[in-house]
């Protein structure tokens, strides 16, 4: 059995590419996902996790448990920067709690008075 070797600089395009094949989240964009991610974890909240690099979003999806559907989607869709923002948090139904220039202050919809856990 043989396998290829894909250098990663090669799959994963940079997200400021608007011709690029995919789009991804930044490592700072990444910190702040992953550090809010970490806080709603050890809460009990959230449980799982996935991210998808599409040819035009990026989209990190968070799960209460893996076998269910998502809770809430973090996008980033490069099209809409210039227009609405774009990050936004989208909710099960589809409806967009958030949208904005910003991720840090996108993310604060998830702030620590919404979530109390007992």
């Amino acid at each position: 059995m043989s396998s290829n070797i894909i250098p990663l600089k090669n799959s994963v395009t940079i997200s400021n590419n608007i011709n690029a094949s995919q789009v991804s989240f930044r490592k700072d964009e990444i910190n702040l996902i992953m550090s809010l991610y970490g806080q709603m974890v050890s809460k009990g909240v959230w449980k799982d996790y996935a991210i998808s690099f599409l040819k035009d979003k990026a989209v990190f999806s968070i799960y209460r448990k893996a076998s269910e559907y998502s809770l809430y989607r973090i996008e980033k869709t490069p099209s809409l920067k210039k227009k609405q923002g774009q990050y936004s948090v989208i909710a099960p139904g589809g409806l967009i709690l958030k949208r904005g220039h910003d991720l840090k202050s996108i993310l604060r919809i998830f702030d620590r008075h919404r979530f109390n856990v007992k």
